[in-house]
């Protein structure tokens, strides 16, 4: 079995943690007004710079990912945890993934479980490599479910 990718970025406080197998690319870590461009860029390498902006606006930043590609942990190995959702809310993007927003436990085919909290992105398109994951693959073949 192929261990999944996780890649940190530490500063004083806290470890960014970004697993790119999950990555759908929605840019909201670095793109448009809520972006954090000084921390998310990926124009740079590495692409992630943990001193570009406080701990608590990466935190903030971090807590938006769609996917759950990105998480922290604090340096002192109390790794904080997401708040719990208390029900289950699946949402549907136009063009894009099924996010399922909630605390799952998710089995693939080969019977392999993983836990996923806050929200998971599902592919609909049906052309993700990391299924049944998206990894994006909707924008380029263009899905428009």
């Amino acid at each position: 079995m192929e261990k999944e990718a996780t890649l940190n970025y530490s500063n004083d406080d806290i470890t960014i943690l970004w697993k790119p197998s999950l990555c759908i690319h929605s840019a909201k870590c670095w793109k448009g007004a809520t972006g954090l461009l000084e921390v998310f860029n990926p124009q740079l390498k590495p692409w992630i710079n943990p001193t570009g902006a406080s701990t608590d606006k990466i935190i903030a930043q971090v807590n938006q990912c769609p996917s759950g590609a990105l998480s922290y942990r604090h340096n002192k190995s109390v790794e904080l945890q997401a708040p719990v959702i208390s029900e289950t809310v699946v949402e549907t993007v136009a063009g894009g993934p099924l996010l399922v927003h909630g605390d799952l436990l998710v089995k693939d085919h080969r019977g392999q479980e993983s836990k996923k909290s806050k929200v998971t992105a599902f592919c609909r398109c049906g052309n993700s490599a990391n299924k049944p994951f998206c990894d994006g693959s909707h924008r380029a073949h263009k899905f428009e479910g």
